[in-house]
């Protein structure tokens, strides 16, 4: 098998040969690779990670455009292809941005309706399948990356508060945002499976640390019909392609409904707000995992052989059905411990299916 082969039946739950790896830095983290390693290979590349992603539809936006919903942007501040504005942040914490919702506080209809989005029907695709097949050739797993999918896109422009208004009054600005953000989802996801893309990394977090973010009526209302007119419009194309769908803190009660809109592999499983364990007992062998090392506790604070331990003891869970990609549940920030990331990547490394 090579890095495409073993991914793949690892996370539809066949049999597969080793455990791979994968994780985030942040930007000191880079920094000490390159210090620990002094290899001039992305990290991604020297850990041999097994996929690498595809770029998104080039889209034509002129981003000035939303300077007017913008007027007291702070220095340094940028403003992204969905009107977006991003605030830096403190300087030990330089990834981390403040963000300025453009549609904030708007209670028009029409204002809504005037705000320009970015037409992704009229992007340039060209240079997806190309990569596609530079990233097989390489033998790994072709990745189509559009977290972001429904929810966050849509209240990063609205503002959550507002959103969460709009659907539970039944707002007509909920279902024009809503579905102005799935129709430009559904673009994307077509574009990647046609694309050839093994693997589409949907997501928006719908939990916090210990309860989910919205009832499950108001889920399923609103946003579990869009997802799966999503996932469908891909598998239209490739009625093989894997779906891993992202939500961070509790999820458990979605669980059941993101399997019935089409998700394949759920991450990160955050041990934190969610018992891996009991997840696994009740939804094991019906959808796969790709996560549950916990990066708010287990990699900053763990030691190295607590690390470990953790990797083998999920692995263990996951054993008789299989379907767990263990790893780092989030981007490894710089409390993290060199030693526990070779920890992390030994114990896999040592894990023998």
């Amino acid at each position: 098998m090579n890095q495409r082969e073993n991914i793949l039946a690892l996370l539809r739950r066949e049999p597969y040969e080793w455990m791979p790896v994968e994780f985030s830095l942040c930007p000191s983290l880079v920094e000490e690779y390159k210090r620990r390693t002094g290899s001039e290979k992305s990290y991604d590349e020297y850990f041999q990670f097994p996929w690498a992603g595809i770029g998104d539809i080039r889209v034509q936006q002129d981003t000035s455009q939303y300077e007017q919903y913008h007027p007291n942007l702070k220095k340094g501040g940028v403003i992204d292809l969905w009107g977006v504005a991003h605030e830096p942040g403190s300087e030990a914490a330089k990834h981390m941005t403040y963000m300025r919702c453009p549609l904030k506080g708007i209670d028009s209809l029409a204002e809504v309706k005037a705000y320009p989005l970015p037409d992704f029907a009229a992007g340039d695709a060209s240079h997806q399948k190309v990569q596609a097949e530079s990233i097989r050739a390489r033998g790994l797993a072709v990745m189509g990356g559009m977290q972001c999918t429904i929810w966050e896109t849509a209240w990063y422009i609205r503002g959550m508060e507002d959103l969460m208004m709009d659907m539970m009054s039944d707002d007509p600005i909920a279902a024009y945002l809503l579905d102005a953000v799935t129709e430009r989802s559904v673009i994307r996801a077509q574009s990647y499976a046609r694309a050839g893309a093994d693997l589409l990394y949907l997501g928006d977090d719908i939990g916090m640390q210990r309860t989910p973010m919205m009832s499950i009526d108001l889920y399923c209302k609103w946003l579990k019909p869009r997802l799966k007119q999503v996932i469908d419009a891909a598998r239209a194309i490739n009625p093989n392609i894997v779906v891993l769908y992202h939500s961070c803190g509790h999820a458990t009660p979605f669980i059941p409904h993101l399997i019935e809109a089409g998700v394949d592999v759920l991450n990160p499983v955050q041990p934190e707000s969610m018992d891996f364990r009991e997840v696994y007992k009740e939804f094991g062998g019906k959808v796969s995992f790709h996560g549950t090392i916990g990066t708010q506790t287990t990699m900053p604070f763990g030691t190295p052989q607590e690390v470990k331990d953790t990797v083998f003891a999920h692995l263990e869970i996951a054993k008789e059905k299989g379907g767990l990609f263990v790893a780092p549940t989030h981007l490894l920030e710089p409390e993290v411990p060199w030693e526990n990331i070779l920890a992390y990547v030994e114990a896999c490394r040592e894990y023998r299916p």
